[in-house]
């Protein structure tokens, strides 16, 4: 079986991915910051069958990420490498003017820095494989919107991290996909007193993201949306 790495995979989006990869024969190596929650999530993901391996830990943490790498080794290797875990910097998010330094250099160290140090860290087995990147973006790392702008600096600079990326490795594939906005709990701690009732759940665009998956496109910048939109 194929071997993918997700991070921050105990809920919302990352889980939801997990569950569809599971459904198409993916073995996983999990990782969150919450062991329990983690765990709830690696029993229900088992019951497709798959091999789970769920590794708690924090993803600025080089000695974490060298785990989550291993553990894939030990299943057999790596095919996709997916960067889910995110920090908005603020919690809710604030204007520019009021957006601690330390906030905006939590969110750049988990939302740029570590991604790349995972990157960095599976490469070997990406390149072996001819595996994939796929980087979790967000429409705030194109579009300005009030309170935003230090999560959507993060994103647009693992935009142009996965651009570049995409050029220096052209053996493995890199995306950097916009899921659109979903109900989910970043959201939630972002802004929250917006109501997300009427948000689409995470799972609603594991579709897209397993159509990319599988149709191995050329690397770049996608919308879950538009992928969607080809999805029967």
């Amino acid at each position: 079986m194929p071997v993918a790495i997700i991070t921050g995979a105990s809920k919302g989006l990352g889980r939801a991915l997990g569950a569809g990869l599971a459904g198409n024969g993916w073995d996983l190596v999990l990782d969150a910051r919450t062991a329990s929650v983690l765990d709830e999530a690696a029993d229900e993901l088992r019951s497709y069958g798959t091999r789970v391996e769920a590794l708690p830990g924090d993803v600025t943490d080089a000695g974490h990420r060298a785990e989550l790498v291993a553990a894939a080794r030990r299943l057999g290797g790596l095919g996709l490498l997916v960067n889910n875990a995110s920090a908005l910097g603020a919690e809710p998010l604030v204007r520019l003017d009021g957006l601690a330094l330390d906030g905006l250099r939590a969110a750049l160290e988990t939302n740029v820095v570590a991604p790349l140090g995972l990157v960095q860290e599976a490469l070997p087995l990406l390149r072996e494989s001819a595996g994939a990147v796929l980087n979790v973006s967000s429409d705030a790392a194109v579009e300005a919107y009030g309170t935003w702008g230090g999560y959507g600096a993060s994103k647009a600079a693992l935009d142009q991290l996965s651009a570049v990326l995409a050029v220096e490795e052209p053996g493995v594939r890199v995306w950097a996909v916009d899921p659109g906005d979903l109900r989910t709990d970043l959201y939630r701690a972002a802004a929250p007193l917006d109501d997300v009732s009427g948000r689409p759940l995470p799972r609603s665009v594991v579709p897209a993201f397993l159509r990319l998956i599988a149709e191995r496109p050329a690397s770049g910048r996608l919308v879950a949306s538009e992928l969607l939109a080809g999805v029967r």
